[in-house]
């Protein structure tokens, strides 16, 4: 007599695994809605911090070429506010959507780090240094 064997998944163990599936997925869920959220604030960081190395870079080439007043031709600006930092950025602007909500004054020769840029509703500090 020949007997043939099946082999497969009960109906349980596959209930189960589904189960199982169902639960990693609503524990990791929630991981990744906050990817979106996480992105914009990196964005908005990741432009602040250009401008303030466009700060750094635009201080560090006005002093050391002695260059005064309104904008030299080798694009560096005076600085007398966080916004007048913007012109230095390459493309000579912000992205779109992004703005300086908290303009205050810098001095010649001292660092104001209370600039603040926001744009899709996140925020990011940045520093300028002041020079004429």
């Amino acid at each position: 007599m020949n007997k043939t064997q099946q082999a497969g998944f009960t109906l349980i163990e596959l209930v189960m695994v589904i189960v199982i599936l169902g639960v990693l997925a609503a524990v990791a869920l929630p991981k990744f809605v906050n990817v979106d959220d996480d992105a914009k604030q990196a964005a908005v960081n990741g432009v602040a911090g250009a401008l303030s190395s466009a700060s750094a870079i635009n201080y560090a080439s006005r002093k050391a070429k002695g260059e005064t007043g309104t904008a030299a031709t080798n694009k560096t600006v005076p600085v007398a506010k966080c916004s007048d930092i913007v012109p230095a950025l390459q493309g000579g602007a912000l992205p779109t959507g992004y703005s300086v909500t908290t303009d205050s004054a810098a001095a010649v020769d001292t660092t104001v780090s209370t600039c603040v840029l926001t744009a899709n509703g996140k925020t990011a500090n940045f520093t300028v240094t002041g020079i004429s």
